[in-house]
């Protein structure tokens, strides 16, 4: 187990690597592609593609070597400044490094079933790919508060995917793992469609209703689906709370929400069979 787990943990520091520039080249593009609309400038975007193109920094736009690309270390040893412009590099990239890491780390030492038993190294798979794609719409959340699109489909086909296959080859009653799928989808993601709709988009984004179908899926358990939803509401509160308690912000003040939704989705997929089983015991159901 600890060897697997350092091999994953090293494999999510490199993937939090790629979480990061995934999550600046999409702004920048979008960026370019509204200044080309509006006749600003026209520019190349080749060099932002997220598949072909090369590292660079974010600030002077200089190629990096694979020196500068070692996850946490090259950021430590270059003191969190660029090596070419001197810039300031964000905290940003260690934090979400590390944090891919653990996740990748404390997913496999926690996870509520032996990986090899019933096919949960498939949903364990599955989680872990679709934890880049949540880390990525966290991030883009908390800078740029938007869900983009580009992130949120190809999670949710991935996570959609990986459900599908384990229902088809390892459940011993599809149909009943495709109902409870469905009342997940439609409580994780159909009770912010009301909330968006009844509001007209005032209290909650659209883009947290897209964000529903992930976790949904990801979940497939509507106890662990309402669960979450708590769970999420009582994070944002409880960050919230203290910055209106200090006058940083106000009622009006936007949040995004996002990250909570993540954050509490990943503590109802390693954790959510013992949560409900402990609410339960509680109050004697």
């Amino acid at each position: 187990m600890l060897l697997i787990s350092i091999i994953l943990f090293i494999l999510g520091l490199g993937l939090g690597s790629f979480v990061n520039a995934l999550v600046w080249r999409l702004h920048e593009q979008g960026i370019g592609k509204r200044q080309q609309a509006t006749g600003k400038r026209n520019l190349n975007h080749g060099d932002l593609s997220i598949l072909k193109g090369r590292s660079m920094c974010p600030n002077c736009r200089h190629q990096l070597s694979a020196l500068d690309l070692v996850p946490v270390i090259s950021w430590i040893l270059l003191k969190g400044h660029c090596r070419h412009c001197g810039k300031t590099i964000s905290k940003q990239y260690p934090a979400v490094e590390l944090a891919m890491g653990f996740i990748f780390a404390l997913s496999y030492i926690f996870w509520p079933a032996a990986p090899h038993f019933n096919g949960q190294w498939l949903l364990l798979a599955t989680w872990l790919t679709a934890s880049v794609g949540l880390m990525g719409l966290a991030v883009y959340d908390i800078r740029w508060m938007i869900l983009p699109n580009k992130i949120i489909y190809p999670t949710l086909a991935v996570a959609a995917a990986g459900r599908a296959v384990y229902i088809g080859v390892f459940q011993g009653r599809p149909g009943h793992a495709v109902w409870l799928w469905a009342l997940s989808v439609a409580i994780a993601s159909g009770i912010f469609y009301i909330l968006y709709t009844f509001s007209q988009g005032k209290w909650i984004g659209f883009g947290d209703v897209r964000l529903g179908l992930v976790t949904g899926t990801l979940l497939s358990d509507p106890y662990k689906s309402l669960g979450m939803i708590f769970v999420s509401s009582l994070l944002g509160t409880l960050f919230v709370l203290p910055h209106l308690i200090t006058n940083k912000k106000t009622m009006a003040s936007k949040t995004p929400y996002g990250p909570f939704l993540i954050a509490a989705t990943g503590i109802f997929v390693v954790f959510g069979d013992s949560l409900i089983t402990w609410y339960k015991n509680l109050f004697g159901l």
